[in-house]
């Protein structure tokens, strides 16, 4: 089943150049897929009722190109794969004349929320989404290669904005801070990022950026050095 809404792109979620932001552009991402368990009734709150959620672990997105303020737009998303615990779902937006503007791959994992442990789905939490084929677009590997000559960043805090329905900082959060961090502007027509683990409130993030010839990463780490998020952009 592909689930698809129309919107628009409004000016907050533009920059200076009157095009939509990164960010903004994982928002409409993550409102679809939202939008899609609300509507066929396994979104948030039954979820909460069997303490059950669905966490992004992984995303890969090509952009063609980033829409205008006031563009006209259609973002869609299906689900492509269940095994064992994990969950794959393909997203897409296309301008008003069909024209794909972005697409894009990612992988979810379902958990236990009162164990913090992943669990394998049951038949009534996965039959809704239904099965659809795989987009076609070059899928990448979800391991994301490190550089040894990173720079590290000034240290920032995990603030209230930043959190989302499951006390954790937001999968979308973590893309702006991944662009706050980067010196200068970068237009970016390929993504991926690989989430390790949750930053909650009060966390500190030590931001690393390392750049090297054709791509960027950025972690968001913690203190000893560990992991919450890393993203590679192209």
């Amino acid at each position: 089943m592909i689930y698809t809404f129309d919107s628009r792109v409004r000016y907050s979620e533009v920059d200076h150049k009157g095009t939509l932001t990164l960010p903004a552009m994982m928002n409409y991402l993550q409102d679809c897929s939202t939008f899609q368990s609300e509507d066929i009734g396994v979104g948030l709150a039954a979820l909460r009722e069997r303490h059950r959620v669905w966490l992004l672990s992984y995303w890969q997105v090509e952009i063609r190109r980033f829409p205008k303020l006031g563009e006209r737009i259609t973002v869609g998303t299906m689900a492509t794969g269940f095994r064992g615990f994990f969950g794959n779902r393909n997203f897409y937006i296309d301008d008003a004349d069909g024209d794909r503007l972005a697409c894009a791959n990612s992988i979810w994992v379902f958990m236990d929320a009162q164990s913090g442990r992943p669990i394998k789905p049951g038949e009534e939490e996965i039959a809704p989404y239904g099965l659809e084929d795989p987009l076609e677009m070059e899928y990448e590997g979800r391991k994301i290669g490190l550089s040894q000559e990173g720079q590290a960043l000034e240290p920032f805090p995990v603030r209230r904005a930043h959190i989302d329905t499951n006390e954790h900082v937001n999968n979308s959060q973590y893309i702006q801070m991944v662009m706050d961090v980067l010196p200068g502007e970068m237009e970016v027509h390929k993504l991926r990022v690989d989430y390790k683990k949750s930053a909650v409130m009060g966390d500190i993030i030590f931001p690393k950026v390392s750049r090297e010839e054709g791509r960027t990463v950025v972690e968001l780490c913690d203190e000893a050095g560990h992991a919450y998020v890393v993203a590679e952009l192209k």
